[in-house]
């Protein structure tokens, strides 16, 4: 051996410590970004929208509103979920796309402190409709941003992280709900309203620069959306939000009211709910990334059809563990799967799968929305028939699913 060898083999080649060094920091980066989403979609998702449920029964006991406002007020920020939806793209394009997830993020903090005192049903309904509001932006925009600088390999678990805050968020409201609300109702909304701003402070520095651009012509990614496969994704996406209605809004107000249980108890089915809702978007996005998206997405219907239904056969404690764990997983576990069927459905098209996904959220909050209003006016009129919701959610996935193995079959006879 020479001497030039033994230097060789001691020192390692230039490239070789720069390359690992680089992709070393590049994965560093990549999971800074994912925890810069789980922020945005903690604050916008996890606790904007779903630390209302927990505080249902505590806001008819207080007398603030109605039973039946109350859960009207719940679907305004539904309907305002929707408007971010379709507003998303616009403001983006406006003020960027950071900056329009860090603005929402800052508006969902104000909301709670806004919620802290009931003015009047108007203003309640506006803050609560505004807080959906941000949550539809973040949803459209913050995985889309941070999605194009993670390699294909990583996408499924990233976005699992991402929309891991959504059970984060659940799991909070959940714990902190019932401790705050021992302080009083006013201080419960200023709690949630610190833990919104502090999550928002710490996540500001941490997003991405600027987003990729796209990479292939606009015409095949206008042609790829074009596609029945896609189109049907969009409506199975949907109907998968109508699935997610009757635990989303109701469940706390039937363990507690409806089954005679408490607060107390309605709030612990919340965590439990929350828990899943934390491990369901990690565990369905390391599945897609391992089994492929289309059949990840197919199993996801079958479980989930069979949690939504479970309380219409039983509600005993065991049945509604199980109902509330998995229904909780599959509310965020969800997302990953489908966006990344959409990755796998428009390739190489970075710009057209934000659109598709921009879509897709808006067919979600549509239905979701018009879900939650039906189930509002359907629970008013059968006098609180719990039962009915759940029977028509689970329903609704099974449709999801009958229309997903037939656009399969129909493909490959094609």
């Amino acid at each position: 051996m020479t001497d030039a060898d033994a230097r060789q083999q001691v020192h390692p080649r230039p490239h070789e410590r720069s390359g690992s060094t680089s992709r070393q920091a590049s994965s560093q980066q990549t999971w800074r970004y994912a925890v810069a989403g789980l922020s945005a979609s903690l604050v916008g998702l996890g606790l904007a929208r779903f630390s209302y449920t927990p505080l249902i029964p505590a806001l008819i006991a207080a007398k603030w509103f109605g039973a039946s406002d109350v859960v009207y007020l719940g679907a305004a920020n539904l309907a305002g979920y929707l408007a971010g939806a379709l507003a998303a793209r616009t403001v983006a394009a406006r003020i960027g796309a950071v900056r329009a997830v860090r603005a929402m993020m800052l508006l969902a903090t104000l909301s709670f402190f806004a919620s802290s005192t009931p003015v009047s049903f108007t203003w309640f309904f506006a803050w609560r409709f505004l807080s959906g509001l941000t949550g539809g932006i973040i949803m459209v925009l913050a995985a889309s941003v941070i999605l194009p600088h993670t390699s294909a390999a990583r996408r499924g678990i990233v976005g699992g992280v991402i929309f891991a805050g959504v059970g984060l968020g659940v799991a909070a409201s959940g714990t902190l709900v019932p401790l705050l609300l021992q302080q009083g109702l006013q201080q419960s909304w200023y709690g949630l309203g610190v833990l919104s701003g502090t999550l928002t402070l710490v996540s500001w520095w941490n997003w991405p620069a600027e987003a990729k651009a796209d990479t292939v012509p606009s015409y095949r990614a206008k042609h790829d959306h074009a596609s029945p496969v896609v189109r049907a994704l969009l409506v199975q996406y949907g109907l998968n939000a109508v699935a997610l209605v009757p635990h989303m809004v109701f469940v706390v107000d039937f363990v507690a009211r409806g089954l005679g249980q408490g607060i107390a108890a309605g709030s612990r089915y919340w965590v439990l709910y929350g828990l899943g809702a934390i491990a369901g978007p990690l565990v369905t996005g390391h599945l897609g990334d391992r089994a492929g998206f289309g059949p990840a997405l197919r199993a996801a219907f079958v479980i989930e059809a069979a949690a939504v239904l479970l309380p219409t056969v039983s509600t005993t404690p065991l049945s509604l563990i199980v109902s509330s764990v998995v229904v909780g997983g599959f509310t965020p576990g969800i997302v990953p799967l489908v966006l990344g069927r959409i990755h796998e459905l428009v390739p190489h098209a970075t710009e057209q799968q934000r659109t598709t996904w921009s879509h897709a959220t808006t067919s979600f909050a549509l239905f979701q929305a018009a879900a939650a209003y039906s189930f509002s006016w359907i629970y008013a009129q059968t006098g609180g028939d719990y039962l009915a919701l759940f029977a028509l959610g689970g329903g609704a996935v099974v449709l999801a699913l009958a229309i997903d193995l037939g656009v399969v079959l129909t493909t490959r006879k094609a």
